[in-house]
C-alpha cells in the first residue's frame, strides 16, 4: 500500500489564489482548518473534509468548486473551528 502524501503545514497559493498564504490551524481525523492571509493580514479560514485522491496517493486541498459541498469559508476563527469539530 502506498503512503498517502500529507498536506503541507504552510504553503503559498497558485493560480486563482496566487499571493495568498495558507497555514494549518487545526486538523482532526475528519478534516482540516487553514488560516488564509494576504499581505500579512488574515482574510478568512478554510475548513474542509479529508479527501484522499487515490490516483495520486495524496490528500486533496479543495478547489473553488468544492466550497459549500465539502469545504467552507469563515471570517471568524471560532466559527471555523466549530465547523471542523462538527465534521
Amino acid at each position: 500500500m502506498k503512503t498517502i502524501k500529507q498536506l503541507p503545514d504552510k504553503f503559498t497559493g497558485k493560480g486563482e489564489v496566487k499571493g495568498y498564504e495558507f497555514s494549518l490551524l487545526s486538523k482532526t481525523k475528519w478534516g482540516f482548518c487553514y488560516e488564509v492571509r494576504l499581505n500579512d493580514i488574515i482574510t478568512h479560514y478554510e475548513v474542509f473534509r479529508l479527501k484522499i485522491n487515490k490516483r495520486f496517493s495524496c490528500i486533496s486541498y479543495p478547489t473553488s468548486k468544492a466550497f459549500r459541498i465539502w469545504a467552507w469559508t469563515y471570517k471568524c476563527k471560532g466559527d471555523a473551528i466549530n465547523k471542523l469539530d462538527s465534521l
